[in-house]
């Protein structure tokens, strides 16, 4: 009997410990269960089976079960935006080659633009219509009506009309657009009391909780939550891309939308999804509210954005580059070539030369140079860390002012024309054919033209037919001798690259080529 009671004290005693472990463990996660199951007791209840420290650690980092109150808060700042925008003229092919959004194009499987034409038929060739309509979001940032959205929302919008959480509708104007950024900034007339919400002057954390505020399939008003899942995203848009991705469910009109921190400040402006599906699938892109904040000054002071400008044709620096050049780190940014009478060109920036800092402040990449610049103004005197032989020096120059977008024109490899007879030479080190320029029509005047590629060469998966090879390992180059010359001394030297700066059509980029292949 005595046994009997003793064991049943001891089991009793184990299943009190096991409840209380149980209890102990739901106690320490509560804070992160709440936000998952709001219908949980509060925090506070499991934290009084912890130590005193371990509850006062639990009490700092308890969060509210739900986000109400935010959405409470910021909801009404967030508005729903509707433009009218004038049918094209053209139909395009049946083919849907003119048409970046057909079948099995990139912006179908990629980076679906929000704010698209609602109800638009399925293929453009079957519009009818003088007139469609597009819608996405926006939000207030000032009582007195000026709103935040994305360019591609308002662009080419001949009416833009918002409508506000309590379902009130308005005319607005647009102030002014800076497709660089995808960003625009509207103005809505007749008020002074418009809830406005403002922008976060820190950085998110990746990790941090973000709530998704818009209209998507002109369902307006819709919240979503989710995380910040990444930072410094480059999706491709522009040389300024610095996206923040997060997970927050975003769809189709919901482009212009803030996302929120918990505090209730704009961290992004929900700009891209990626999607295979058309659908959310949990990966959105947002422009930093950094961005956003200058942008959008420079768009209520003077209608547009001017961004300084140096002048050059940059690449990154991978490490077969940094090997050619003998740079410690892959970082950086490699001038191809300066332009014609750019502030690079006057300050005496060469191709060849590695931009390393921007007033004394480190450039890991040429994008991290590219958004660095563009957040100066024209006339700002700069001091450029350059790497150039071995050394690196500092060149100060004065910015000059981002010329208008400008269209790339590519030639066409037919537009070359062949080889006008004689002057061509192997070089089998490379598995190339070379030609002086000025034999090859439309080969120009300096370097030597890429006449044949051999596949298996060292060479064979970096250049093409048609490539003007103008200098090699910072020699000038006019003839495959030259060529041949400049290999053999970067062979001696020890080198297991040789570097090439390679003119293709109107651009002007570094290859580097390995040695080590005969």
């Amino acid at each position: 009997m005595i046994e009997s009671e003793t064991w049943k004290q001891t089991a009793r005693g184990i299943v009190s410990a096991r409840r209380l472990a149980l209890l102990a463990t739901v106690g320490a996660l509560g804070a992160g269960v709440l936000f998952v199951h709001p219908d949980f007791g509060p925090a506070g209840s499991g934290a009084a089976l912890l130590s005193p420290a371990h509850a006062q650690t639990a009490a700092a980092v308890q969060r509210p079960a739900g986000f109400a109150d935010i959405v409470d808060k910021v909801k009404p700042a967030v508005i729903s935006v509707r433009v009218k925008v004038g049918e094209p003229t053209p139909r395009l092919g049946t083919r849907g080659e003119d048409d970046p959004f057909a079948p099995g194009s990139p912006f179908e499987f990629f980076f679906r633009r929000f704010g698209q034409p609602d109800g638009m038929p399925d293929r453009p060739q079957q519009r009818r219509r003088q007139f469609t309509t597009g819608q996405g979001s926006g939000f207030f940032i000032t009582p007195d009506g000026f709103a935040v959205t994305n360019n591609h929302v308002v662009d080419k919008a001949e009416s833009v009309q918002v409508t506000t959480d309590d379902g009130k509708t308005y005319t607005a104007k647009v102030i002014g657009t800076d497709p660089r950024t995808d960003l625009a900034l509207i103005k809505v007339e007749g008020r002074t009391d418009f809830p406005a919400v403002a922008l976060s002057d820190k950085a998110p954390r990746i990790g941090d909780w973000v709530l998704a505020v818009g209209n998507p399939f002109g369902l307006g008003g819709t919240v979503t939550a989710g995380i910040v899942s990444a930072r410094g995203r480059d999706i491709g848009a522009g040389p300024y891309d610095d996206f923040i991705q997060i997970d927050a469910p975003v769809n189709r009109g919901n482009s212009g939308g803030p996302s929120f921190d918990v505090d209730g400040n704009v961290i992004g402006v929900n700009t891209a999804i990626f999607s295979p599906s058309g659908g959310s699938v949990g990966i959105a892109f947002a422009i930093p509210s950094e961005t956003v904040r200058s942008v959008v000054a420079q768009l209520k002071d003077k209608g547009a954005v001017t961004r300084g400008w140096i002048g050059v044709q940059i690449q990154p620096v991978n490490a077969e580059i940094a090997d050619s050049l003998g740079l410690k780190d892959a970082e950086g940014a490699l001038v191809a070539e300066p332009q014609s009478g750019s502030p690079a060109q006057k300050a005496g920036i060469k191709a060849g030369d590695v931009i390393v800092a921007v007033n004394g402040e480190p450039v890991k990449d040429a994008r991290t140079l590219a958004r660095t610049i563009s957040t100066m103004a024209p006339g700002t005197t700069v001091k450029l860390g350059v790497f150039r032989n071995g050394k690196t020096e500092t060149l100060t120059m004065t910015l000059g002012e981002l010329p208008n977008e400008r269209l790339a024109r590519a030639d066409r490899d037919d537009d070359r024309g062949g080889a006008r007879g004689g002057g061509d030479a192997k070089v089998p080190r490379l598995g190339l054919t070379l030609a002086p320029a000025g034999s090859v029509a439309g080969g120009g005047s300096e370097g030597v033209v890429v006449t044949a590629v051999d596949p298996d060469g060292a060479a064979g998966d970096r250049l093409k037919t048609g490539d003007v090879i103008l200098d090699v390992g910072g020699a000038l180059v006019s003839s495959p001798a030259d060529v041949r010359k400049a290999l053999a001394e970067a062979t001696s030297g020890g080198k297991k690259t040789v570097l090439m700066r390679v003119k293709s059509g109107q651009n002007t980029r570094f290859v580097a080529v390995p040695l080590g292949r005969g």
